[in-house]
C-alpha cells in the first residue's frame, strides 16, 4: 500500500493534536515528526514541508504565512487551518459541498484553506441562498452562534477547566461584541455579500459542539417562500452529501423542540434544521467545531486532494 507522507506544522495545538490523533490510526499515512527542539527552526520546517505529500498548518496566522512561504516544489499540498489564506483567490476554499467549483479546486490546487468553524455553519446556509438567488447579496444577514470552549484555544481551555475558575464561566459568554470576529472576512467574501453579517457568538461550558442560526424575514427575500419550500430547496441542494445532512422538517423544529449544540460531538458532518412560519424562517447548522469545523474538514480536504474516498478515517 502506498503511504502518503504528512507533516503537521503546529501539532501541539488543539487542531494539530486532533489531526495527529486521527492520522496516526491510518496505515496509508506516514507522519513526519519534527524534533521538539527544532519546531521553530525554519530550515527544519522547510525540509519537512518539502518532503511531505501533505502539510497541515495548525498555526497562528503570521506563522502560517511564514510556513506557506517555505514551499519550494509543485508536489506538496498545503492545507492551512488558520485564518490567513481563506479569502485569497490562489487558495482553494475547503468546503466542497457548497459548490462543484470548490470541489474541483480542492482536487487540483496545491494550496487549500480550511474554513473557520463558525464560518462553516454560516456558509452552509448563506452560500446556497445567495447562489440560488433566494436571498440577494445585499440581504442584511445576521448569525447567532454558540460553541464549546475547545474553540477558545489552549488558554481558554485551561480557564474553563480550572477548578478555581470564576463563576462567570458557568454561563454562556457573549464575545466579539465589537463585530470584529476574525471569521467575518470569509463570511462576507466567500458568498460574495455586500456587507459583513451581524454576528453574535457565545462560548459555553461544554467542550465541543456548535450551533449557528440564521434568522430570515421572508418579506426581504427575493421571492416568497414557505418553510416547506425552503426545506425542499436545501434537501435538494445537499442531496447525497454525507458531510452535510438536511434533517426532517418537523412542526417543532426537532422531535423535542430543543437542539443541543453538543449533539454532533466527535462527528465530522454537519446537520441543517429548518423551521419557522409564513413570515419568519430560521435555519440552524449543527456541527462539531473540532470536526467539520476544523480537523475533520482538514482531513476531508486531504482525502480529496490525494484522490481518496473523502470519508476515509472520518466519523460519519
Amino acid at each position: 500500500m502506498k503511504k502518503f507522507k504528512v507533516f503537521i506544522d503546529g501539532e501541539a495545538g488543539t487542531t494539530g493534536l486532533r489531526i495527529n490523533e486521527r492520522l496516526s490510526k491510518r496505515d496509508d499515512i506516514e507522519l513526519l515528526k519534527i524534533n521538539p527542539d527544532l519546531r521553530k527552526d525554519l530550515n527544519e520546517r522547510k525540509k519537512l514541508i518539502n518532503q511531505s505529500d501533505i502539510t497541515f498548518l495548525c498555526l497562528p496566522d503570521d506563522a502560517a504565512r511564514e510556513s506557506a512561504g517555505l514551499l519550494e516544489n509543485d508536489h506538496t499540498k498545503i492545507i492551512d487551518a488558520s485564518t490567513a489564506h481563506r479569502t485569497l483567490e490562489s487558495w482553494a476554499y475547503g468546503f466542497p459541498e457548497l459548490d462543484p467549483k470548490l470541489l474541483e479546486k480542492i482536487k487540483k490546487n496545491q494550496l487549500i484553506a480550511v474554513p473557520g468553524c463558525y464560518a462553516s455553519g454560516f456558509m452552509s446556509i448563506v452560500y446556497p441562498l445567495v447562489k440560488s438567488n433566494i436571498a440577494s447579496k445585499s440581504y442584511p444577514f445576521a448569525a447567532n452562534a454558540i460553541s464549546g470552549y475547545s474553540g477558545a484555544g489552549k488558554k481558554g481551555i485551561s480557564q474553563y477547566e480550572d477548578s478555581n475558575r470564576d463563576k462567570e464561566f458557568e454561563a454562556p459568554r457573549l464575545y466579539a461584541l465589537t463585530q470584529m470576529h476574525k471569521h467575518l472576512k470569509e463570511m462576507k467574501a466567500i458568498p460574495g455579500l455586500d456587507e459583513e453579517p451581524l454576528f453574535n457568538p457565545y462560548v459555553c461550558d461544554f467542550y465541543n459542539g456548535m450551533l449557528v442560526t440564521i434568522p430570515l424575514y421572508v418579506s426581504k427575500l427575493n421571492k416568497k417562500i414557505t418553510v416547506k419550500e425552503m426545506h425542499d430547496f436545501f434537501d435538494s441542494y445537499y442531496k447525497n452529501q454525507p458531510f452535510v445532512r438536511v434533517m426532517p422538517l418537523l412542526e417543532t423544529g426537532t422531535e423535542t423542540g430543543f437542539l443541543s449544540a453538543n449533539r454532533l460531538e466527535n462527528k465530522d458532518y454537519l446537520e441543517i434544521y429548518i423551521s419557522g412560519n409564513e413570515s419568519r424562517i430560521t435555519i440552524t447548522a449543527c456541527l462539531d467545531n473540532l470536526g467539520k469545523g476544523a480537523s475533520g474538514a482538514a482531513i476531508e480536504c486531504m482525502n480529496i486532494a490525494l484522490g481518496l474516498d473523502p470519508k476515509l478515517g472520518l466519523s460519519l
